[in-house]
């Protein structure tokens, strides 16, 4: 008999270990062990390499490709109303919360938890980095506000009856973000339909409130998590809208042009930033042996969700501040470093290099949760044939059946971690290239610009590192 390798060895003991520990995905993410066994460390070395050299082809590049983005136009532009759209949103986020208490308690047969985890905090989040932001037409308040605002009339005029305070920033949206990631990645149980029912009502009614109450514009500007959220997301867009002397057209232009001339946030608003990076690390973080032991749990005796939750908390609580702490002190030392002695420069500075940050963001996004959208997607459009379990086949696809075997395979395998690579490195190359564009603008000149992005980079590449670790390092999740 021949005697195999010590790579072939790896390989069929992957393959062994993940035949053994498959099972049924739930809404959120697979609570299985698994180890990686593919040989990572020359693409996380080269994909930390990779955004080093970024940086450094930047630092040779002319000023004049960073002046002014180039566009093309690929269409007339069309205006689409808002509120049908909205109303639709809701119509159908009321029925799939009625279903949260009536349909089957399955979370990969109900309709709430596979729309709600699957469909929009996964998919339509991913979408919008290609379409740009949707939800101001999608969001389920629009359209009921303006409809109730045409039944009462005068009374519920459409300015604000309360201003929100401009030294309250973006706290509200701060609140409410910190308070979903902690449902999501902490609570015992935010699949469960009539849980995660009642999660979706308090949270309609809360922010229905803050529209009726300080209008809109201010609310969903500042006051609405994922209003700002996905307006920061459709940054990224390369599909835009540009006024021409024939009129408004949509154009294709570089990902990320338009945080370019974005206003500097607030230090409130670089916060809320960051805290979608931090809780995106910290899900996968929470995951690890590392972080198992740490808090004293053996990763091979998991207790779930109950065991960790105070440990849990507590780390989401302290991931943002760490990264906050982190970016400010790298984008001040860069700024010093370039000559920015003014501490007004150095706020104005970090509002617009954490610009830089969203494309990070949405890499860690995608990547953790690719696994997640290739398996419950499936539930998904099944779901989308029989929604309540009543025999229905809808759109055909009510008797499919659902396939892990690219989790079972080695070499599937290796794909889906060669992209989830591809995704973090990519994301950390795009954020490179805009803080450099972003401190060419805040500095007017190539080399102190460069000079100003040293210890940014340098958190990065780190960055990258800690990225591509979280895929390969031994997890439960």
């Amino acid at each position: 008999m021949r005697h195999c390798g010590s790579a072939q060895l790896k390989q069929l003991a992957a393959v062994a270990f993940l035949v053994m520990m498959a099972g049924d995905a739930s809404a959120h993410g697979a609570e299985r062990g698994l180890v990686m066994l593919l040989p990572t460390g020359f693409y996380v070395t080269g994909g930390a390499l990779a955004v080093l050299f970024s940086f450094l082809l930047l630092a040779f590049a002319p000023s004049a490709w960073f002046a002014k983005g180039a566009s093309i136009k690929i269409a007339p532009y069309f205006a689409v109303p808002k509120t049908p759209f909205s109303c639709l949103s809701f119509l159908l986020l009321l029925l799939c919360v009625v279903a949260g208490f009536v349909a089957p308690s399955d979370p990969l047969s109900n309709p709430l938890p596979l729309l709600i985890w699957t469909g929009w905090w996964v998919g339509f989040t991913l979408l919008q980095v290609v379409t740009g932001s949707l939800w101001p037409w999608l969001n389920p308040w629009n359209g009921p506000v303006s409809l109730l605002r045409k039944l009462v009339g005068p009374r519920l005029a459409k300015a604000s009856h309360v201003n929100l305070p401009v030294s309250v920033g973006f706290l509200p949206a701060i609140l409410q973000f910190s308070a979903f990631a902690w449902f999501e990645l902490v609570s015992l149980a935010p699949d469960d339909p009539p849980r995660l029912s009642t999660a979706v009502i308090v949270y309609w009614l809360v922010n229905f409130t803050g529209i009726l109450t300080f209008g809109e514009k201010a609310w969903l500007s500042r006051g609405e998590p994922f209003s700002v959220f996905f307006r920061m997301i459709g940054m990224l867009s390369p599909i835009g809208v540009s006024q021409s002397e024939s009129g408004k057209m949509f154009v294709l232009r570089w990902p990320g042009d338009r945080s370019l001339v974005a206003d500097a946030l607030p230090p409130s608003g670089v916060i809320f930033i960051l805290l979608t990076l931090a809780t995106a690390s910290f899900d996968g973080f929470s995951e690890t042996f590392t972080w198992l032991g740490f808090i004293g749990v053996n990763p091979l005796e998991f207790p779930g969700r109950s065991g960790v939750m105070f440990a849990n908390t507590l780390g989401l609580l302290a991931s943002p501040i760490i990264l906050v702490v982190l970016f400010y002190k790298a984008v001040i030392a860069g700024a010093w470093l370039a000559g920015e002695r003014e501490i007004t420069g150095w706020m104005r500075l970090s509002g617009k290099l954490v610009y830089s940050i969203i494309p990070i963001s949405i890499a860690f996004h995608a990547a953790h949760y690719l696994t997640l959208l290739l398996v419950n997607g499936q539930y998904l459009l099944i779901m989308m044939s029989d929604p309540f379990a009543l025999g229905w086949n809808l759109f055909g696809m009510a008797h499919w059946h659902v396939t892990t075997s690219f989790l079972l395979n080695i070499d599937d395998v290796r794909i889906i971690w060669l992209t989830q690579t591809g995704i973090i490195v990519a994301g950390h190359v795009i954020g490179i290239v805009l803080a450099h564009a972003i401190a060419l603008r805040h500095f007017g000149e190539a080399k102190r610009a460069v000079v100003s992005q040293l210890v940014l980079a340098a958190l990065m590449v780190f960055y990258t590192v800690f990225g591509l670790w979280l895929l390969s390092t031994p997890s439960v999740g």
